[in-house]
């Protein structure tokens, strides 16, 4: 996904910081992650969650884009929790 700059919503730092998750994880994700599912009637503006493998673990992103600009605004990140999911970390059971 192209991102010409990255933002981090609030929520996000909070819950990055609660989760022992850095910038540049999520960055990777962002970078070379799979989009696992986009939500384009969102509001205030569609995201996008991604998935991805910064030091081998698991690590979904949810995040919004300026299609304008290019720019990423960071929702949330978290490690998904792998009886919720199935074994390829995209699909709730």
């Amino acid at each position: 996904m192209r991102c010409d700059q990255i933002f981090y919503s609030e929520h996000a730092i909070q819950q990055m910081a609660n989760r022992k998750i850095s910038t540049e994880e999520v960055e990777e994700v962002v970078q070379f992650g799979e989009v696992v599912k986009h939500y384009p009637n969102e509001e205030p503006s569609p995201c996008w969650l991604m998935l991805g493998f910064p030091n081998g673990m698991p690590l979904h992103v949810v995040f919004s884009r300026d299609v304008v600009t290019d720019f990423c605004i960071i929702i949330t990140a978290y490690h998904p929790i792998p009886t919720a999911w199935h074994s390829d970390f995209k699909t709730k059971k």
